[in-house]
């Protein structure tokens, strides 16, 4: 990767963080993908007593059926449980295919275990809090939530991954969302500051679009 590319790629990440802090909430949802360190880092902020009841969330999309094929919040149940983490403590949430049903399903099904939480931990990879964040501010109104990812620099994100591009792209695709999701209902508009677009287009236009959405 450019250096250059390398610059604007980390002033993205930084916008992505909320800067949240961890602290406890009333339960925590873990949003699927094929990262398997988020369910990880669910799983030792359980271990930190900051909630009771961890939600994981997710079914499958095209980039996770292989690597998942019997669902993202399957193979999270049994890695958190793995880790130690009480199956009473567990719900499941199996079905939703994008961030968007991730968090309504979630709300659902905490209403139908009788559960009516103020604030939700959500638990996600890095650069996905600034969108977990504004998908929960839409689609969940009632509750408060605080964003929490395995805190990791993008440097030691891409050496996790084992591939720079590929988490460019996905850098790229969530500030993408972000910027466009507002207008189609999925989630609360967020400032974007000119550096930052700036960097996003500079991006593109370098080649780093393999998660852009269509127009």
């Amino acid at each position: 990767m450019r250096e250059t590319d390398r610059r604007h790629a980390e002033l993205l990440w930084r916008h992505h963080l909320m800067g949240h802090g961890t602290r406890p909430a009333d339960i925590a949802v873990a949003l699927g993908s094929t990262n398997l360190g988020v369910a990880a880092h669910a799983a030792g902020l359980y271990h930190r007593g900051l909630f009771p009841v961890l939600v994981l969330s997710g079914g499958n999309s095209p980039s996770t059926l292989a690597r998942f094929p019997r669902g993202e919040a399957v193979h999270y149940r049994e890695h958190v449980l793995s880790l130690g983490v009480p199956d009473e403590a567990v719900l499941v949430e199996p079905d939703s295919a994008n961030t968007g049903e991730n968090i309504a399903f979630t709300r659902d099904l905490v209403a139908r275990s009788g559960l009516d939480p103020q604030t939700v931990l959500v638990v996600c990879k890095p650069y996905m809090e600034r969108r977990a964040y504004a998908t929960v501010r839409k689609l969940w109104p009632s509750v408060e939530p605080v964003c929490s990812s395995a805190p990791l620099s993008l440097d030691e994100y891409i050496a996790d991954i084992g591939d720079a591009k590929l988490v460019v792209d996905m850098v790229v695709g969530d500030m993408q969302r972000v910027i466009e999701y507002p207008a189609r209902g999925f989630s609360i508009p967020q400032p974007v500051p000119e550096d930052v677009l700036a960097a996003f287009d500079a991006l593109v236009r370098a080649g780093y679009n393999g998660r852009l959405i269509a127009p």
